[in-house]
């Protein structure tokens, strides 16, 4: 058995996620846990709000609510909407927990004392209309890189630049709109990303090729590292964040949201043990762990987090082993621009999920997860997706099901079964099985469904070739061991369809109560042995039980209104 812990990019509380988040990072971690808690393996999966910054006080500021209300608010948000996609976390916490607070201060200070936070002074800019210096998300400008006009005192949104505030043209409050802005000196502490640059560098070279990292990060952090390093700023001067766990210290000297929220992967994995009562180690036993395999599910603007610095800070502190992969996807946009809530280039996804359901949304989210390069949302691709779906599984599913259940009724014979598995087919089936959970292993994941839906075309083919409405004319036993066939296919399909779709899997497990459990309840571990294991392992079950339906097939997929389609395309 083989241990991961997984984690999703925390999800910053300010605002809604809309489905660039959800495909990017969290829907392809969910796939992905799913696939290996199938294979028998053991999984925790930590992801939690992020609810510090200055973004955050800003908003709340504007909202007219305390900073906790205004976090309060999109952390059960968040958690909804989790929840309506079927992404099920082992815990989902949040930074403005006590919990939190106390494991950034340990990691705080085991870094200080390791004098790998040093006290520095810097200059920042400091507006004289609103009496307060200004961080990062405080002030916006000019990029001095590409000219961006709005470029926020972090990050430039237009050509990506890391943004040193200090060199901003035209800089602005984003509190008052003043320009009466002059550069003063604050003190402020830093962690010493120079001094850990040469141990990092050498472990991030053996790690990512061993385990085959994608060049989107890799590409990312060797154009890093050529740059050089530099120490990097963890503290502000501000009312909301973890204080400074050092004596003498200013009350509004906080630990930066950059610093902290990583950390809220550890702090949550604690939480849960502590919560589910399990008596093991959060950090030993899972953090530390040699036999752990440790991945971090991002968009490809959190490279740099974790990475690089969350990396660092695990080799200072000696607290967590380095990363084994941090599968970063890239964008999503929406009919080819970028999701924007503010001029209306937006999907309401609760609402979305609420009127087309959860299977025809994850299914074609996960068609456009955006591994190797940026991907686009469009209503008439989420049709065409849905259609294939359909004609594939769905309608074969349902097409031979309900000719089992009307034409026989007392049950197909094990005798079938036997001249199925006979024939060599059971052994394309479970091919493709393989193919399904290989690519999964090596987070392939698009390329993983594609072979899903290759599987269902197979079935169809089968099912088209043997013609059982015309073999039972001529020869039963012909036709009894062509629907038996057929039977396979569909158990093969619901098993491989859980990672993806899981309510469309749970519905097409009720087809094998009978066979599994005489009183109709179905039982996970004997879907995950035939995951594991293939459906040729299974032929002495059928040889003995045969297989009968008690009552007729549901209707897997029905079929999109193509007006209301219409009607939430021309929201746009």
């Amino acid at each position: 058995m083989r241990k991961f812990l997984v984690t999703s990019a925390l999800p910053y509380a300010n605002g809604p996620l809309h489905f660039g988040h959800l495909a990017g990072a969290y829907l392809p971690a969910d796939i992905f846990v799913r696939h290996q808690r199938n294979n028998g393996n053991l999984v925790r999966f930590i992801c939690g709000s992020d609810e510090h910054g200055v973004a955050i006080m800003l908003n709340a500021e504007m909202a007219g609510q305390s900073y906790q209300e205004y976090v309060d608010h999109w952390h059960k948000d968040h958690a909804e909407l989790f929840r309506q996609l079927e992404v099920h976390f082992d815990f989902f916490g949040r930074t403005s927990a006590k919990y939190h607070a106390e494991e950034t201060k340990d990691w705080f200070k085991t870094l200080f004392d390791a004098g790998l936070i040093i006290e520095k002074t810097e200059k920042q800019l400091f507006c004289i209309d609103d009496d307060r210096f200004l961080a990062d998300r405080y002030v916006e400008g000019t990029c001095y890189v590409c000219g961006f006009e709005n470029a926020r005192g972090d990050e430039c949104p237009s050509c990506g630049e890391w943004i040193d505030p200090i060199k901003l043209k035209n800089p602005r409050s984003k509190v008052s709109g003043s320009t009466n802005i002059e550069v003063r000196e604050a003190k402020n502490f830093f962690l010493r990303m120079t001094k850990l640059e040469a141990e990092y560098t050498e472990t991030f070279k053996q790690k990512s090729v061993e385990k085959q990292w994608r060049k989107l990060v890799t590409g990312y952090v060797n154009g890093m590292l050529k740059q050089g390093l530099e120490d990097r700023c963890i503290t502000r001067d501000l009312d909301w964040g973890i204080e400074v766990p050092l004596p003498d210290q200013p009350a509004n000297k906080r630990i930066y949201v950059w610093f902290d929220a990583p950390i809220g992967y550890v702090s949550n994995l604690k939480q849960y043990f502590k919560g589910a009562n399990i008596d093991e180690d959060y950090r030993k036993d899972w953090w530390q762990a040699n036999d752990v395999e440790l991945l971090h599910f991002i968009g490809k603007d959190n490279i740099v987090f974790h990475s690089m610095i969350f990396p660092m800070m695990g080799i200072g502190s000696g607290y967590m082993k380095f990363v084994d992969d941090v599968p970063a996807n890239e964008f999503l946009t929406l009919a080819g621009k970028q999701f924007s809530k503010s001029s209306g280039w937006y999907i309401d996804a609760k609402e979305a999920l609420d009127i087309f359901g959860v299977d025809s949304l994850r299914f074609y989210l996960t068609s456009i997860i955006p591994e190797s390069g940026d991907t686009n949302f469009s209503w008439g691709n989420f049709a065409l997706n849905y259609a294939e779906f359909g004609n594939k599984i769905g309608n074969f599913v349902h097409r031979s099901m309900s000719f089992i259940y009307k034409n026989w009724p007392d049950g197909l014979p094990g005798s079938a079964f036997t001249q199925f598995y006979q024939s060599g087919e059971a052994q394309k089936i479970d091919e493709k099985l393989k193919s399904v959970k290989e690519l999964l292993d090596r987070k392939l994941i698009v390329r993983a469904q594609s072979e899903l839906l290759n599987l269902g075309q197979l079935a169809n083919e089968y099912f088209q070739e043997q013609a059982p409405w015309k073999q039972c004319k001529e020869d039963s036993a012909k036709a009894e061991a062509s629907l038996a066939g057929a039977t396979i296919f569909v158990l093969a399909l619901t098993v491989a369809l859980e990672p993806f779709v899981p309510s469309v899997s749970a519905k097409m497990k009720q087809n094998f109560s009978a066979l599994f459990n005489k009183e109709g309840h179905c039982e996970k571990k004997e879907f995950r042995k035939i995951y594991q294991n293939g459906i040729q392992t299974y032929l002495p079950a059928f040889e003995k039980s045969g297989f009968k339906l008690h009552s007729p097939p549901k209707v897997l997929l029905p079929r999109l209104d193509p007006d209301l389609l219409a009607s939430w395309e021309a929201r746009l």
